[in-house]
């Protein structure tokens, strides 16, 4: 049902990517809008600056191939004129099949579009409460302060309880999320570490240190018995899956990381012409190649163990560390006992959720849902009932997903072809298969105005 808005414009809270992208889309379809970033007078553990829309972990958006659902969900964002895929488009450097940017200027490019933009006003401030004003979208991200943390908890409880006393109230859930360390790319021996992209796919982006069987054992062994940064006693270390820091993956096993971060499938080494027992790959962080980034090595290793550790590996004895990797609370709902297919809250459909707060993972993934969220808070404030994407959609299946997931172990998650509903015909092939898909898709995306 229609929400009777009670105010000329929307508010969004957030000036991440989900929020940047919820305000851009709302404003450039009339709306006058109003986006709080408590940045820079709140800062958080993880952000270094005080720009919209800024890459705390990775600096790349994932497959830029429209045969991997990655990919599709990039297709499907340019179509709806995402802010966000245009600065990624505009900042992009080279990453093999891959959309990687220039982390500090794309998030330039996205806080210029923003702040130029005639319809929307940036407050830098912390917005402590759920604005009575609605429409309202609420994109805090993982990082959300413990002020609005507490406001979304204490909407969260009394409106289990009023829907089902019987309910779960464990309303906010959590998990730890590590980010890789930068190094300076002057520091890197490239008599060790070779260039080239895995398969050959997309050319030399990535350097590569390559290990040999005995290189490889002692890493892992000095892994697992290094020192970690402490979490809070009353909390459990829970992480994402898909995403856990490289000790943890250590810990399952001496060839969890080689058939993982450090797989070395698909190159050759140019020194021996034979293939690494174990990689571990270094991506550009920017496009004059100052930095680069240590893929997939997340962690929560004490800073003086990175430092010791990963100056063991081959090409990188003399590294300077521009960031080390480190660990961070991020905090998200359970989406299926809260959120709607239109990313309004159950119970208070005035108020809107957007970003990784949801359950979603991922950067595109985030900007998704504040696109959706931007799109229906307009239809709202124009007295219009709002929309759902089709769930053969990249983004309209993620948001099924996460509002209609079991809420028992809810674990965010990133799009994949897996979650879209199968074709009528059945095809074998995955290629093939993933085409059609993706042409379903695009055939099914609706016009959103």
């Amino acid at each position: 049902m229609p929400v009777r808005s009670t105010q000329t414009g929307i508010i969004v809270v957030g000036g991440g990517l989900a929020g940047s992208e919820a305000a851009w889309q709302a404003a450039e379809r009339g709306a006058r809008v109003r986006l709080y970033e408590m940045r820079p007078v709140c800062p958080t553990p993880a952000h270094k600056t005080d720009r919209l829309a800024e890459l705390v972990c990775s600096n790349s958006l994932k497959s830029d191939s429209p045969e991997n659902c990655h990919g599709l969900l990039k297709q499907e964002l340019t179509a709806y004129g995402s802010v966000i895929m245009l600065a990624a488009r505009a900042h992009a450097i080279p990453a093999g099949s891959a959309l990687a940017v220039d982390r500090d200027a794309f998030a330039a490019e996205v806080t210029a579009r923003l702040t130029e933009h005639p319809r929307i006003t940036i407050v830098r401030d912390e917005v402590k409460a759920i604005p009575e004003e609605k429409p309202v979208i609420i994109a805090t991200g993982p990082l959300t302060s413990d002020r609005m943390a507490g406001a979304l908890r204490d909407r969260f409880v009394d409106y289990l309880a009023s829907a089902d006393p019987s309910a779960d109230t464990r309303d906010l859930l959590y998990f730890y999320d590590a980010i890789s360390p930068i190094i300076a790319g002057d520091s890197i021996d490239h008599a060790v570490a070779f260039a080239a992209s895995r398969y050959n796919k997309g050319g030399d982006d990535y350097l590569n240190c390559p290990f040999t069987q005995e290189t490889y054992r002692r890493f892992w062994e000095t892994i697992r018995s290094a020192e970690l940064t402490p979490i809070h006693a009353f909390e459990e270390a829970r992480y994402f899956e898909r995403c856990l820091p490289i000790e943890v993956l250590a810990a399952r096993g001496e060839d969890a990381l080689r058939f993982g971060p450090m797989k070395p499938v698909g190159l050759i080494d140019p020194q021996t012409g034979r293939r690494p027992y174990a990689v571990v790959q270094l991506r550009l962080e920017n496009r004059e190649g100052t930095m680069y980034n240590m893929v997939g090595f997340q962690t929560r290793l004490k800073w003086g163990d990175q430092r010791r550790i990963f100056r063991t590996i081959p090409g990188l004895s003399d590294a300077e560390f521009l960031r080390y990797g480190s660990i961070h609370r991020n905090t998200f709902i359970a989406a299926p006992a809260l959120l709607r297919e239109t990313m309004q809250l159950k119970g208070d459909p005035g108020i809107l959720l957007a970003g990784q707060l949801t359950g979603v993972e991922g950067y595109l993934e985030s900007a998704g849902t504040g696109l959706l969220a931007g799109i229906n808070a307009v239809k709202l404030l124009r007295g219009e009932a709002p929309v759902m994407l089709p769930t053969t959609t990249a983004l309209g299946s993620l948001i099924h997903h996460i509002c209609h997931a079991n809420p028992r172990g809810f674990q965010p998650m990133n799009v994949n072809f897996g979650l879209l509903p199968p074709l009528d015909e059945p095809i074998r092939a995955k290629q093939e298969r993933r085409q059609a898909l993706a042409h379903r898709a695009l055939r099914d995306l609706p016009g959103l105005t």
